[in-house]
């Protein structure tokens, strides 16, 4: 154990003991004590007091937002009541008529962007040296290229962030190989590695190649088996598909994207404002209905796909390792605060970062340290929260607590791969390097992107 992860659990080892010797409140709804940390919402187990002091709703949002998150409630319970019951487990064949609907819909969004090329063509041709004509075909082209299908670009959030290659890291791209087997899929081309508490799967450029982006706070909070199952749950992706990911559908929905922008309507200061305003009030209102009925057709299959990559996880990893994971993902607050803090130290020579010469030295560690010390009610709380906010935050995942309940009803299966030290360490020393340079620019930068 090294000694920053020593030094911390030191600190959380004090912090804990004044937290015991502190007798706790009196929850004022139901007059049962509640325990005091001065790191965490005091709140009430017994009556549920204060464990969402934020509110279980989000603030603001479009009204395309709130009709994403009324339709991803709904459909969330009605797929984990198949699901759990056995009514819906296996994956259907064909596209089914939402998946007609879908790639119906998305032809109508493409065949506009086509239009718009056709007249900036004709305007061009035809009207070439006649008044504004060209004018024109040259804004509709302009707007033709904003609205294009996009192979998608490698995602990077600065030029400096460390791509791996087969080359660079063979242990880890053996084990990203022998998971994306176990599920039914092929590999990646490439990994990404980053600060985030986040993971995710995505295809690149005009021959989709494949690459994962690992976030290293969220890598480095996870047990060996969880990682299997993190990598299980990402490639999952791959081998049930999304149409919301598809380069047709998922195309079309950022071109409609594009067109909510362009469309959306003035402040209304002026009275030009409110001319364009009304002038665009039938387009913008059309498109609204279109990425509606888009949504309705691929809402309930995106959150599908997020269940049977639960699915792969748990057939890889094992139910009890992807169930782990569940709780864990609960927990990223706590990293990306954890890491915050880090940065802030290291722009302050203050807390863990005084221990180092360099603050980067150990800094994964430390977030390690820092989120297994979050304590029992804290995570109760976060399970809480999570029940209640359901659908609030993020309308193309079904709520946490019901993959996890889902998980926790599946039957006891032995993991298909499992990362034994030797070979979990061996992955470590390929992204030790990698690691550690993201690390580095995190504290140089003073922010995690």
């Amino acid at each position: 154990m090294t000694k920053a992860i020593e030094e911390t659990e030191a600190v959380e080892a004090t912090e804990a003991s004044e937290v015991t010797e502190n007798p706790g409140e009196e929850c004022p709804r139901c007059h049962e004590r509640m325990p005091v940390d001065p790191r965490f919402v005091v709140w009430c187990s017994a009556c549920g007091w204060n464990a969402d002091p934020s509110g279980a709703e989000p603030i603001g949002g479009s009204r395309i937002e709130r009709a994403r998150r009324r339709m991803a409630h709904r459909y969330g319970e009605e797929l984990f009541a198949e699901l759990a019951h056995g009514t819906s487990g296996a994956v259907r064949n064909g596209l089914g008529a939402a998946g007609v609907q879908a790639v119906a819909v998305s032809a109508l969004v493409h065949g506009l962007t086509v239009v718009l090329v056709v007249l900036g063509l004709w305007l061009l041709i035809a009207g070439w040296g006649e008044g504004l004509q060209p004018v024109f075909a040259v804004i509709l082209f302009g707007f033709a290229a904003l609205l294009r299908p996009r192979f998608g670009r490698l995602r990077r959030k600065g030029d400096d962030e460390p791509v791996l290659e087969r080359r660079d890291a063979p242990e880890l791209f053996a084990l990203l190989d022998e998971v994306a087997g176990a599920v039914g899929t092929t590999g990646v081309d490439v990994v990404v590695v980053g600060p985030e508490a986040n993971a995710s799967v995505s295809t690149y450029g005009v021959r989709q190649r494949r690459a994962l982006r690992l976030g290293m706070s969220l890598w480095a909070i996870l047990e060996p088996q969880e990682r299997v199952a993190l990598l299980g749950h990402e490639f999952g992706h791959y081998a049930h598909g999304d149409t919301r990911r598809s380069l047709w559908v998922g195309g079309a929905l950022r071109s409609l994207d594009t067109w909510r922008y362009l469309l959306a309507p003035n402040a209304g200061e002026t009275l030009m404002d409110q001319f364009v305003n009304v002038l665009t009030a039938v387009p913008r209102w059309t498109v609204h209905g279109v990425t509606l009925l888009l949504d309705q057709a691929t809402l309930r299959a995106a959150q599908r796909a997020e269940y049977l990559a639960d699915s792969s996880a748990a057939h890889v990893a094992g139910p009890a390792a992807a169930a782990a994971l569940m709780d864990v993902t609960l927990c990223v607050e706590a990293a990306e605060s954890a890491l915050v803090r880090e940065m802030v130290a290291a722009r302050t020579r203050l807390g863990g970062a005084a221990r180092h010469d360099d603050p980067a030295v150990g800094l994964w560690d430390r977030i390690a340290a820092q989120t297994a010390a979050v304590p029992d009610h804290e995570r109760d709380r976060l399970r809480r929260v999570a029940e209640l906010r359901g659908h609030s935050i993020d309308a193309t995942h079904p709520p946490t607590h019901l993959r996890h309940r889902r998980l926790a009803l599946s039957e006891p299966a032995p993991a298909r791969l499992v990362l034994d030290e030797r070979r979990a360490a061996a992955v470590d020393r390929d992204l030790a390097g990698p690691a550690q340079t993201v690390a580095r620019q995190v504290m140089r930068d003073g922010h995690a992107g």
